[in-house]
């Protein structure tokens, strides 16, 4: 028996129209067919009972590794000062913790905490303790970690890239047991509709897909991040951008080369035209503007696509230069991006399109952020996390969740996208919400709906996401999950 042959399955668009129910024929990874009554000869046929079929889901921006092992952390997402950051540690550690590990904890954010983090707040014996920020950009430690990991008396509160190398070095664990984790995770997001992610893992991502897929791992696939550590190694294996990795049967290909030009909104280092008003600063720039062209440049010569993480409107202001001075062609493996985009000035919204930029943006980060945006971008937020803009000015998103920063979960980031609200509160900026039709065009990898010759990569949902209510966007149903026309997720799967 060969391929599958979906039948009463409602093919649901992005502008809200539910078809009249027909049958989906699916062979050799392709939608062979559509349309009322399909034989399908040989196929499994699976019936749908009027259940609802659209393209599967991307994530567009996912630490896939992190992601992975944020469940085995202490959360402290719900902390709500210094202090009781520091009391849900000690809370941990009485209840039993063996020394010889470190206390890893993730998700603070201390932008409008009332007291100030000191390492003397984590001192708990000799348990080392290790505190990553909900964005990732900042890790608060004690002095058992400090003197386990060699570094400084005076590096318990790191920032940027001296924080990316502590993490990598915290987040360590042997490739099997990543592996591991990563597998749950891909099952996770494959029970959410998800089919594909941008890994922007920080290092080592195209390798470790290639692993991944030989060992049977193929829930998902994967657009493999480069970072400048890696360029050299992938160039030299003659991969380019877009290229299979070789071993993953097509399921992983080579994405975007990383750059980064600033910071983080809640670690005030995002670089921004208007100072932060509690310090004076402008947040942290990552290159001149002539030295991120060079690097953007050489990468581009080996094939290698940038992506450039911008978050403050300077930075995003540098990053859409440098790809005016690259002129990346239409010939190449991917369109260049920027990544998060959440404060643009209004001159330079139109350049998204007129540059032909993509722009990968997280919603859930509006909805994180709201509150320290209001404080310290105060009087710009009307133009920032600004989709609403970027789409009428013509310009391509694709929605993801920076997980671990936000989870990685489709159905939030859409949610969060539509109704730029959550947990009851009133809308922020609901101007700058996007319609639905849009949010899902930027969630579905490029394709713009199910159709014959197209990839067989589905989801199939109990309910019509067009006729629920926005915020019963974030509990929607899936039913089932199909990758190249298998299934990573529901009955048989």
């Amino acid at each position: 028996m060969t391929g599958l042959l979906l039948t009463g399955a409602r093919v649901v668009d992005a502008l809200g129209t539910a078809s009249e129910p027909v049958d989906v024929l699916l062979r050799d990874g392709r939608i062979a067919g559509v349309g009322p009554g399909l034989d399908g000869e040989g196929a499994e046929r699976v019936p749908l009972d009027g259940r609802y079929l659209m393209p599967g889901l991307w994530d567009g921006h996912v630490h896939v590794g992190q992601w992975a092992a944020v469940s085995r952390r202490l959360d402290l997402s719900g902390a709500r000062s210094a202090a009781e950051a520091a009391a849900l540690v000690r809370a941990r550690v009485d209840a039993g913790w063996d020394a010889s590990e470190v206390l890893l904890g993730y998700g603070f954010r201390d932008a409008l905490w009332p007291d100030a983090p000191s390492a003397e707040l984590l001192e708990v014996g000799a348990v080392a303790v290790a505190l990553v920020s909900g964005d990732v950009h900042t890790v608060w430690a004690n002095r058992a970690l400090l003197a386990r990991m060699g570094l400084p008396a005076d590096a318990w509160w790191l920032n940027e890239q001296a924080a990316f190398d502590l993490n990598v070095r915290l987040s360590a664990v042997d490739e099997p047991m990543l592996d591991r984790w990563v597998a749950d995770a891909a099952r996770a997001a494959a029970a959410r509709g998800v089919t594909g992610i941008v890994d922007l893992e920080m290092g080592g991502a195209v390798e470790a897909w290639g692993r991944r897929a030989a060992a049977g791992l193929r829930a998902l696939r994967v657009r493999a991040g480069v970072y400048p550590v890696d360029r050299d190694r992938v160039a030299s294996s003659g991969l380019r951008s877009g290229d299979a990795v070789p071993g993953t049967g097509g399921l992983a290909t080579v994405g975007w080369f990383k750059l980064f030009t600033d910071g983080a909104l809640n670690s005030r280092t995002a670089w921004c035209v208007d100072p932060y008003p509690d310090s004076g600063s402008r947040g942290l720039p990552t290159y001149a503007d002539a030295e991120l062209i060079a690097v953007a440049r050489d990468a581009l010569a080996v094939g290698l696509v940038p992506t450039i993480h911008a978050i403050g409107d300077r930075a995003v202001t540098q990053a859409l230069d440098a790809f005016a001075a690259l002129a990346v062609p239409a010939s190449a493996g991917l369109p260049p991006r920027i990544e998060h985009a959440q404060l643009v000035l209004p001159g330079d919204v139109p350049r998204f399109a007129e540059l032909g930029v993509h722009a990968s943006v997280q919603p859930e980060h509006a909805m994180d952020d709201r509150d320290v945006a209001d404080h310290h971008w105060a009087g710009r937020t009307d133009r920032a996390f600004a989709y609403r803009a970027l789409v009428e000015a013509g310009a391509a998103l694709e929605l993801g969740s920076d997980a671990p920063v936000a989870p990685l979960d489709p159905w939030a980031t859409l949610a969060a996208a539509v109704t730029r609200s959550r947990d009851g509160r009133a809308p922020w900026h609901p101007e700058q919400a996007l319609p639905l039709a849009d949010a899902l065009r930027a969630s579905w990898g490029g394709v713009a709906g199910v159709a014959v010759g197209g990839r067989a990569d589905l989801t199939v949902l109990d309910a019509d996401p067009h006729a629920v209510e926005p915020d019963a966007l974030r509990t929607l149903p899936v039913h089932a999950t199909l990758v190249a026309g298998v299934r990573t997720h529901g009955p048989d799967a």
